[in-house]
Parts: structure tokens; C-alpha cells; sequence
């Protein structure tokens, strides 16, 4: 009987053995000077390393990423707006606008992005929005479009005001979904712009103050940020291999160089790894892979990511457009991602890539149904707060 007992107790502890999920490899540690720091891969939208990323904290100058992601999809950039007083009169950095002075939208985010200025933001704000309480209105519906859940904005340049805030996790999230953006992306990646002054006998020329564009390798934006209660802060990335990174820090007394080490380390440690290319056969059916599919992953939990078909009703509007369903990706059991399901020789294959992600993509000349739901919200906040539609 005791030997059976034993036998039992054996076989236990050999099938939990042979049963255990394989355990996901932690990450290497790293430290910042950051009171608040985070990393995250643009593409997939996968954080990567976080420190007190949740804490609500002052984003000075961080404000304009937001303004400009937010001008960029609601305004006409070949437009011009006149500088009013409460722009030409406006605190902190500037690009020295004059009162009554016009300049294209396009010029303004270049000056906003580029030097900071407050000028420019509140011109921007007041142009695209109607008054700055109908951008600000536009802001914080974007946030919560893409669930920037920690977040406050009241002001489109970032000067210190009560209530307005974010955290490191939600500026990656808004950095990662702005730099999805062509525009945005063009625009913060420049290092010097050139643009006509209506003032003077030169142009305006405008340095950018990122210095991480001549600090660092590959290095694509973002946005620098400073007040005397704010701190340093800053947003950087980095693209290399054909994978862009993005790191924030919020009062970091040290920031070139954290973000030099967290953007290698994001890059040492979490490579893109392909699943599956578009027009790759699904294997086991007749079926093909609509898009390509790459997630950010430690080299230990390559063996966690695995795959399942969920296929759509034939009643469904999906299945009618040819998209017979999806390939799901999982990472230890939690869904990363997923890619349209089509038959070889469907027509659809020959479109453009949709998303692998939650993130909503803007693209230039693509109008989806959110866009025209914020268009009409555009005008619905145009009609309240100015009582025109021009």
C-alpha cells in the first residue's frame, strides 16, 4: 500500500512537471534618472519597459505632440491662419510671431515641433479648432479615443495649469500612434526648416532642439519638454532594422543619455520577429495570410506566441467582402494581434496592408468611419464654440 502511495505521489509531481507552462524569460533590468519613464515598440504598440508609468505627472512641451497629431488630421495644412493677439502675446518659448502675422498650417507645426513655440501652438489651436476650448475639447477626445486612460490636457502648448497632465505610459501610447501618422512623422524627424517670412528679408529658420537626431543612430523625433515644475522631459525615437522605438521621461535631469541606453536596450532585447508574411499559406487550409504579422519579443518568449483561426458568419458583411475570418496571434494565452484570412487568388490581397493592431492608422487621402465621425464632431464643436461653420 505505501508503495502505491509513493507510485501515486511520483506520477504527480512527473506530470506537473510535463504540464508546466513554460515560464515567459524576464527582461534584463535597466534604470533611468526618469521619475517616470517608458519604452515602447510603434508598431505593435507593445510597451517594453515602464517605471511609475501610471503616474500622473506635468508633460510640458510633450502637450504639442498631441496639438500636432490633433491639428495634422483636422486641418488643411495648406491653410493660413492670422496670429492673433493672445498668440503674438503668448509666455514662455516662441518663434517670434507678429500680431496679424499669416503663415500656413504647415509652417506653424514645424515651428511648434521644431522650437518649442508657444506661439505657434495657440495659433495652431485657435485656427483648428476655433477657440482654444474647441481644440482643447478636440485633445482630450483624442486621448480618449486611444485610450490614453491617465490624462488631462487644458491648453494646446503644455504650460503648467491645473488638471493638465498625462503619465509615460499614455505619451508612449499617443507617441506610437502619432507616429503612425506620415505628416507627424515628417515633420519631427527634420532638423532644419526653412520658411517664409513675411516680416524680413530672410526666411524664418528653424533648428530643431532634439538633440537625440545628431546624438543618436536612427534616432526620427519626437519632442522636448521644459518647465520650471515640469522638469526635463522628453519623447525620442528610433528607428533601426526596420523597427521603431519610442521612449518617454518625465523629469529625468539626465535624459540624452537614458534615452540613448533605453532605446539599445529595447533594440538588444526585443527584436521584431516575422509570424507570417502577406500571401503566406495558413497552414492546414486552402486560406493565405492578408497582411504580414511582427511583435517585439525576448528571446524566451518566442516559444509562447502562438496562433488560432477564428473564421466570420457567412451572413456577416466581412465574409460577404471576401475576408473569411482572422489568423489570432497570443502571447502566453493574451491576444497580440491578428491578420485577415483570404482565399489565395482574392482580389483583396492586392490592397493595402491593414493593421495588424488596436492602433488606428492615419493615412493621407484614407477617410474611415472614425475620421468622419470626428470630422462631424470637428463641426458640431466649431458651431458651439464659435456659432459659424466657416
Amino acid at each position: 500500500m505505501k508503495r502505491m502511495v509513493m507510485l501515486l505521489i511520483a506520477l504527480t509531481l512527473l506530470s506537473s512537471v510535463i504540464y508546466l507552462p513554460v515560464s515567459v524569460q524576464a527582461a534584463p533590468s535597466i534604470s533611468t534618472h526618469a521619475e517616470a519613464a517608458a519604452l515602447i515598440d510603434v508598431r505593435s504598440g507593445r510597451l517594453l519597459y515602464s517605471t511609475q508609468g501610471d503616474k500622473s505627472m506635468r508633460i510640458a512641451s510633450l502637450t504639442k505632440i498631441m496639438t500636432a497629431i490633433v491639428a495634422i488630421e483636422h486641418g488643411n495644412l495648406s491653410s493660413t491662419a492670422t496670429i492673433s493677439k493672445n498668440a503674438f502675446g503668448k509666455e514662455g518659448s516662441s518663434i517670434y510671431l507678429r500680431l496679424n502675422e499669416e503663415m500656413s498650417l504647415q509652417h506653424l507645426l514645424y515651428g511648434m515641433m521644431l522650437r518649442s513655440g508657444n506661439d505657434a501652438a495657440t495659433a495652431i489651436a485657435e485656427h483648428v479648432g476655433g477657440t482654444l476650448d474647441g481644440f482643447v475639447y478636440l485633445m482630450n477626445e483624442k486621448a480618449r479615443m486611444i485610450g490614453m486612460e491617465h490624462s488631462s490636457f487644458k491648453n494646446p502648448s503644455g504650460l503648467d495649469q491645473e488638471n493638465h497632465y498625462s503619465t509615460a505610459n499614455d505619451m508612449a501610447k499617443l507617441t506610437a500612434y502619432a507616429l503612425r501618422n506620415p505628416v507627424f512623422q515628417e515633420i519631427v524627424k527634420t532638423k532644419v526648416k526653412k520658411a517664409p517670412n513675411p516680416n524680413e528679408a530672410w526666411d524664418y529658420t528653424w533648428m530643431n532642439k532634439n538633440k537625440m537626431l545628431n546624438l543618436y543612430e536612427g534616432a526620427d523625433g519626437v519632442k522636448t519638454g521644459y518647465t520650471k515644475l515640469s522638469k526635463r522631459c522628453l519623447v525620442s525615437s528610433a528607428t533601426r532594422n526596420g523597427q521603431q522605438l519610442a521612449v518617454v521621461t518625465l523629469n529625468d535631469s539626465d535624459d540624452w543619455a537614458d534615452h540613448s541606453k533605453l532605446l539599445d536596450y529595447g533594440f538588444k532585447n526585443y527584436p521584431l520577429q516575422t509570424y507570417v508574411q502577406k500571401g503566406d499559406a495558413i497552414q492546414g487550409t486552402e486560406y493565405v495570410a492578408g497582411a504580414s504579422f511582427a511583435y517585439p519579443v525576448l528571446d524566451g518568449e518566442k516559444a509562447q506566441v502562438t496562433s488560432k483561426l477564428d473564421f466570420n458568419g457567412q451572413d456577416s458583411i466581412y465574409f460577404r467582402m471576401g475576408e473569411l475570418g482572422k489568423q489570432q496571434f497570443l502571447l502566453n494565452g493574451k491576444s497580440i494581434g491578428s491578420v485577415p484570412i483570404y482565399m489565395k487568388d482574392s482580389p483583396r490581397l492586392k490592397l493595402k496592408d491593414s493593421s495588424a493592431f488596436s492602433f488606428t492608422e492615419t493615412g493621407i487621402g484614407e477617410v474611415s468611419v472614425m475620421d468622419r465621425w470626428l470630422f462631424n464632431l470637428h463641426f458640431l464643436v466649431r458651431v458651439l464654440f464659435m456659432g459659424n461653420t466657416d
